[in-house]
């Protein structure tokens, strides 16, 4: 039984990710208390987790037989929500390894929080780290979670909603015009469509951090900007008439802007260096990770925007070199539940 939508109203499901990964470790060290969030995920493997913790700051893993019981959980306890299809053997997945058995169990996670947020059980998704390569292996045709969560929070029997990937801490902010795709296709698919619906959605989901006209640089695809044309003629044929869309829309779109400056440009450290944009859309993927991973994993968010509810995630891997050692840091975690509830608040106002 799920509660009704307003039982539960302020309550994140945090998806366990991938259980050879560092997910379930950093989630028991980030563990706020017993009403504030609810563990997607297996009892036994969230178990396992929290005994690798120091004696005396283990939380208590509670398996829920019904959501609802979140509301009887004592300060020091975990509540975990064991979602239909996990493997029963998944405790036998090897630490640190590709394993298909915690891809299948990932998978699974992902699609009970999102249905656990789309009936309202919930008000936001934080998602622990999944591998992609244990996501193929259990026949999961998709390469991440932006793209499974895009298939699974549209309606049923509609097109997926464009959503895109957005990476931010404290200083930088910066939006994705492609994913997970390789360079050269990631080329092919900077369109004007896709770096105008970019735009168009980066505009809209800023009102829910605080900023109903947010100052939108547009990073350019090649190097210099394209120099006129010189070294590329993707700013002039695309991203420039996309810009010139946009602010047609009333979007303030500013570029396209040398790849080289224009996040230093962006970075907000005030008083010294208060950022002359508030977000950047970059064109590729590594364009725009590297400069919000190179200030500090620590502090990095992943946010999904465009979907019908919150989602985020911490801005690093399942760095399988560090399971089960207990040096995982959850830093990341923290920050992104932090901006998981920031995010619900401005969807509320």
């Amino acid at each position: 039984m799920t509660p009704a939508p307003h039982a539960l109203a302020d309550l994140l499901a945090v998806t366990m990710g991938d259980a050879c990964g560092i997910g379930p470790e950093i989630i028991a060290q980030w563990w706020p208390g017993g009403r504030e969030a609810v563990v997607v995920g297996c009892p036994k493997v969230m178990a396992r987790a929290v005994n690798w913790m120091p004696a005396g700051q283990r939380p208590r893993v509670r398996e829920l037989a019904d959501l609802g019981e979140v509301s009887t959980l004592a300060p020091d306890e975990m509540g975990v929500w064991a979602p239909p299809g996990l493997p029963e053997d998944l405790l036998d997945a090897p630490l640190g390894q590709v394993d298909v058995r915690a891809g299948r169990a990932a998978a699974a996670c992902i699609r009970e929080a999102v249905r656990l947020a789309q009936t309202g059980a919930v008000a936001g998704i934080v998602t622990a780290p999944l591998h992609k390569e244990a996501l193929a292996l259990a026949g999961e045709p998709y390469p991440g979670h932006t793209e499974l969560l895009q298939a699974e929070g549209s309606p049923p029997g509609q097109p997926p909603a464009p959503v895109r990937m957005m990476l931010a801490n404290d200083q930088l902010k910066t939006v994705l015009v492609t994913i997970h795709v390789s360079l050269r296709q990631a080329i092919e698919q900077v369109t004007f469509d896709s770096v105008l619906e970019t735009l168009r959605i980066t505009h809209r989901s800023a009102a829910l951090w605080g900023q109903n006209q947010p100052r939108i640089a547009v990073a350019g695809l090649n190097p210099h900007a394209g120099e006129g044309g010189l070294f590329g003629d993707e700013e002039l044929r695309i991203i420039g008439p996309a810009i010139e869309a946009a602010r047609s829309e009333g979007i303030n779109a500013i570029g396209p802007i040398a790849p080289d400056t224009v996040f230093m440009r962006a970075r907000h450290a005030p008083p010294a260096h208060p950022g002359e944009f508030d977000v950047v859309v970059a064109m590729y993927h590594d364009q725009g990770l590297i400069p919000v991973k190179y200030l500090g994993l620590d502090q990095g968010v992943n946010v999904t925007l465009g979907l019908p509810f919150v989602r985020t995630s911490p801005d690093h891997g399942t760095a399988f070199d560090l399971a089960g050692t207990g040096q995982a840091d959850p830093a990341s975690l923290a920050a992104a539940a932090q901006m998981a509830r920031a995010l619900v608040a401005g969807r509320r106002r």
